[in-house]
């Protein structure tokens, strides 16, 4: 695993810096957006999805390479920079948001195999699915819950 720093955003500024590694982050991954949508979302993500989050930044080499988004309990976004996966930065971000946020649920896009099996693989379990994700759009969207630890760490 590459060593991660996880720090807290540094406001407004850095928004510019995230939007460019949501958008190489769903270039790899979101294949199944349509360019109209995806461009319609990275439109809004300064102004309208960032400013409502907590927003958590993890930084390789000084670099930020990835992001985490909560409200509550509830982790809204998580983004590595495609050049960053498989190394350990979505887990760190993860491990944080669980530890220090109290994260419990995630929502995932469906048809984002690699991220459903990446959640799976640390202890969430689907709950519930819709067939339109939050602005009506024909993506399915699985609510994931992060089943709870008993004393020694296995899953209840």
């Amino acid at each position: 695993m590459t060593a991660v720093r996880i720090r807290d955003c540094a406001g407004p500024a850095e928004y510019p810096l995230l939007v460019e590694i949501w958008r190489s982050a769903v270039e790899a991954t979101h294949h199944f957006l349509a360019e109209a949508d995806r461009a319609d979302i990275e439109g809004r993500l300064a102004d309208a999805y960032f400013p409502n989050v907590r927003l958590t930044v993890a930084e390789v080499e000084g670099q930020p390479v990835g992001f985490a988004g909560t409200a509550g309990e509830h982790l809204e976004m998580l983004f590595v920079r495609a050049d960053a996966h498989g190394r350990g930065v979505g887990s760190a971000l993860l491990e944080h948001v669980v530890a220090r946020q109290r994260v419990r649920g995630v929502d995932v896009n469906e048809q984002n195999a690699q991220a459903v099996r990446f959640y799976r693989r640390r202890g969430f379990v689907v709950t519930r699915r819709s067939e339109l994700d939050e602005a009506g759009r024909p993506y399915p969207i699985l609510g994931l819950i992060r089943q709870p630890q008993d004393d020694t760490g296995s899953r209840c």
